[in-house]
């Protein structure tokens, strides 16, 4: 029996870290030494104070439906991070909170886009943006950066890519898989030609937002450029910030007629995001937030030591970071020294000879590069600096 499945799920693909992450569990569980560096995934535990809010709503029974956008307390602490952290006010019916951010952005596409619109999105991306815009119906529109702009979209590019259809722009700042962060000044340059284009949306994907390092304050769009505030959607979230990836708590704030629009697609999808991970998010968002900086100072200690390592290394480029827990690296002279055709052939020969996993910068639209995340232990890291070293001088 032939099944025919729609047309919408055969123009997207897995996602290739996901794949790459699983590829490397597989070989592990078979008892291959690996050392996997795909994951974007803090290696610090939940702190004590929201692992415990989420046993206590156990036990407490709070274990049933709450309103499909989230309660009322943890609406009313994303209002106030908002206002502390980035000078956003918004009300409570100005903010959602989802199964993740990646859900916020999934039921952001689906409620304000339509098959003829275009999606504007700076590469390298996520490796979802451009599948979720596809899910909706919607066409992406990729605008590649590179390792000499610093990986950011240009006004000038930007003003290129916009056209009639353009419907939203999805920006990630500091970025996934690169590192790259928008300075206030770069934003400002940004939304002078957004502020020409009215019909334009705007998603700020924050999720990064705590692991951060550069010269200057973090900034968000929608905070730098006030007058483009009715028409951005600012996301985040808890799991990189808080280490609670498998809590499955993101949110975002934005236009009430937007917000409510996305509730509606998350009604009729998944419903309220776990009633235990809420309780959980709550504490964590009104703690002590001392874990949070200490994560972020550890995450630096590892950054200023991998990243000069790694362009050491023949055929490397790589451009230091603002923040999130990447290393993203051009492999262009390493592909030449090798002799192999493209990144991924490079990541299949590197796991089968040495045991190290990385990600193909093809899943993230930057062909010739590699990812790896150094959200993992000095040892490992060091051990995979090796690894790679040995690999790199088989040429």
């Amino acid at each position: 029996m032939s099944i025919q499945l729609s047309r919408r799920v055969q123009r997207v693909k897995p996602s290739p870290t996901m794949a790459a992450t699983a590829r490397a569990a597989r070989l592990k569980a078979e008892g291959r030494d690996i050392i996997s560096l795909t994951a974007g995934e803090p290696d610090f535990a939940t702190p004590v104070e929201a692992a415990e809010a989420g046993i206590a709503a156990i036990r407490d029974g709070a274990t049933r439906y709450t309103d499909v956008g989230g309660t009322a307390e943890l609406k009313q602490a994303i209002c106030d991070k908002f206002a502390a952290d980035n000078h956003l006010h918004y009300s409570r019916a100005q903010i959602l909170v989802s199964c993740g951010a990646k859900q916020t952005l999934f039921n952001l596409c689906m409620a304000v886009l339509d098959p003829d619109d275009e999606v504007i999105i700076p590469a390298p991306y996520w490796v979802s943006y451009p599948d979720m815009v596809r899910l909706a119906d919607a066409t992406p529109v990729i605008v590649d950066t590179t390792i000499e702009s610093g990986y950011k979209l240009t006004p000038q590019q930007l003003a290129a890519a916009i056209t009639p259809a353009t419907r939203l722009l999805l920006i990630n700042s500091p970025c996934n898989p690169t590192g790259a962060a928008y300075s206030r000044l770069e934003w400002q340059q940004l939304g002078e030609v957004l502020a020409a284009h009215p019909r334009v949306l705007i998603g700020t994907d924050d999720i990064y937002e705590k692991i951060w390092w550069a010269d200057e304050p973090f900034s968000t769009l929608a905070e730098v450029c006030p007058a483009l505030y009715e028409r951005t959607i600012t996301i985040n979230g808890v799991s990189k910030s808080h280490a609670m990836t498998g809590w499955r708590i993101g949110y975002c704030g934005g236009p009430a007629e937007i917000i409510t629009a996305m509730a509606t697609i998350q009604g009729q999808s998944t419903s309220n995001p776990s009633s235990v991970s809420q309780r959980a998010a709550l504490a964590a968002l009104r703690g002590d937030q001392r874990c949070v900086a200490d994560m972020n100072a550890e995450y630096r200690r590892r950054h200023d030591f991998f990243i000069p390592a790694l362009a050491a290394l023949p055929g490397f480029e790589c451009r230091r970071a603002e923040g999130s827990f990447y290393a993203f690296v051009r492999i262009t002279g390493a592909l030449q020294r090798l002799g192999l055709p493209d990144d991924q052939a490079f990541c299949d020969r590197l796991l089968e000879a040495e045991g190290l996993a990385l990600v193909p910068g093809s899943g993230f639209g930057a062909p010739g590069h590699v990812r790896l995340s150094f959200a993992t232990s000095r040892a490992q890291l060091e051990a995979a600096l090796e690894r790679l070293g040995r690999f790199l001088r088989s040429a």
